[in-house]
């Protein structure tokens, strides 16, 4: 395994728009290629006690399409910071655990291509992503600050279900164990 690199060290990118925009339109389809084809014991699978299991994540997933992201993004674009956004319930998901996978994985997926035209429709400029939001819980936030944990919110997901899915197979890697994160919980 490579060294772990300095944190302070590793480059990071400023928000471009175009390039978010890419990475949102991308994790339906990844989600798609892990989890259409396997069984539901794999997508119900979690990490113990009250952690998600693939489904959960989808459900979550699903849910912030219909009522975080852009909906905040509208408020930021149309009332600033004089309406505080939505609380959101991360955890509605629970109340349609009974749905299929791949019915969830298709809504997701057209979910997220509506809320990308619309979010294309907005015409947002360079100076847009510096108006002002107010979230709940942490004050003002910028819609660059919004979209850019977006793409992060996605991705943390992915990782997520990728770790539950490798961790099924932590006792059958055998010797191999301490040199996949997925399966040790190591970092870098």
């Amino acid at each position: 395994m490579a060294p772990m690199s300095d944190p302070s060290s590793r480059t990071r990118r400023p928000f471009v728009l175009a390039e978010a925009v890419t990475l949102l339109a991308n994790t339906p389809g990844t989600l798609a290629a892990l989890l259409r084809a396997l069984p539901e014991d794999w997508l119900r699978a979690h990490e113990g006690g009250e952690t998600w299991s693939p489904h959960d994540v989808l459900g979550h997933l699903i849910h912030g399409e219909r009522t975080d992201w852009l909906p905040r993004a509208r408020i930021i674009m149309q009332e600033g910071e004089s309406r505080v956004f939505d609380p959101y319930d991360r955890f509605a998901q629970f109340a349609e655990a009974t749905r299929t996978l791949p019915e969830m994985l298709d809504e997701f997926a057209a979910l997220r291509a509506q809320n990308l035209r619309d979010l294309a429709a907005m015409q947002i400029r360079p100076a847009d992503l510096e108006r002002r939001g107010r979230h709940p819980d942490f004050g003002p936030v910028t819609l660059a600050q919004l979209l850019a944990t977006w793409v992060a919110h996605d991705l943390d997901h992915v990782i997520q279900v990728a770790r539950v899915l490798g961790t099924q197979y932590t006792d059958e890697v055998g010797p191999w164990h301490r040199y996949l994160r997925v399966v040790s919980g190591q970092q870098g």
